[in-house]
């Protein structure tokens, strides 16, 4: 277990806030194994019909911890990471996921939104999705998942450049449901979740089963993962995280 992960339960509804404002909700290797574990745990708990994924302060999460990746690509971690799990997880969830978005949503703060049922954004949000930035590639599906919600071209774009998307555009592109005013968030999540718990569960996993492949998506996720993995190991990849920790631009015209 770890103290930044915040599980809530009440009236039916799982509550999952990631709970580390002071390093952006950066996912750590630990935070991972108990959103998978709590995930998973959902599907035979008769209590948890809906589940909300949030963040603590001024931000959903900043991605991945770079800390732990730049260890990964020097050798320092191996194994399967709990990621991994938590992907698979998202994937496999019958349970409605409502996800409640302020601030920045980085990389994997982007992604899982697209396994997410119902979107509720602050206006004050951002996604983006800099994995090429990091001479990584995106994950979770989503190379299959963000051209299918907003087309080839704004997907390449949003990944390519790593620029970040404001709410607005998100709203109107359809990777998100509402777009709320900052103090409304929450309890905008809040209520929609609350009317999910009280509609047929079984209705509901029906049709979010008949909506979406698992088979496909898991089949996309190993893929990404594979080449995910590589990219890691290169010159590239490192001249990025060095380039991080030391607060400069990557240089990648001088990588061989």
């Amino acid at each position: 277990m770890t103290e930044h992960i915040k599980i809530e339960r009440k009236d039916g509804i799982l509550t999952l806030t990631f709970a580390r404002p002071d390093k952006k909700n950066a996912l750590t290797n630990a935070m991972y194994g108990v959103l998978a574990d709590s995930l998973v745990a959902a599907e035979t708990d008769p209590a948890a019909r809906v589940i909300v994924l949030r963040g603590e302060g001024d931000m959903f999460t900043s991605g991945n911890d770079v800390g732990e990746f730049a260890a990964i690509a020097s050798g320092a971690v191996q194994g399967e990471r709990n990621v991994s799990r938590f992907l698979r997880a998202l994937v496999q969830s019958t349970r409605p996921l409502v996800a409640a978005v302020q601030g920045r949503g980085v990389g994997i703060g982007t992604t899982m939104l697209l396994h997410c049922d119902f979107i509720v954004l602050a206006d004050n949000a951002q996604l983006s999705t800099p994995f090429i930035n990091l001479a990584l590639v995106p994950e979770a599906a989503s190379t299959l998942l963000m051209p299918m919600r907003i087309g080839y071209a704004r997907a390449y774009e949003m990944f390519a450049l790593g620029e970040a998307m404001d709410a607005k555009t998100a709203l109107n592109l359809g990777i998100a449901n509402r777009v709320v005013s900052l103090d409304r968030l929450h309890a905008e999540a809040a209520d929609v979740a609350a009317r999910l718990a009280k509609l047929p569960a079984g209705s509901l996993a029906a049709t979010k089963r008949l909506m979406r492949n698992p088979a496909v998506l898991t089949a996309q996720i190993a893929a990404e993962s594979e080449h995910f993995a590589q990219r890691l190991t290169t010159a590239e990849a490192r001249e990025a995280f060095t380039a991080f920790a030391e607060r400069r631009p990557p240089d990648f015209m001088k990588v061989a």
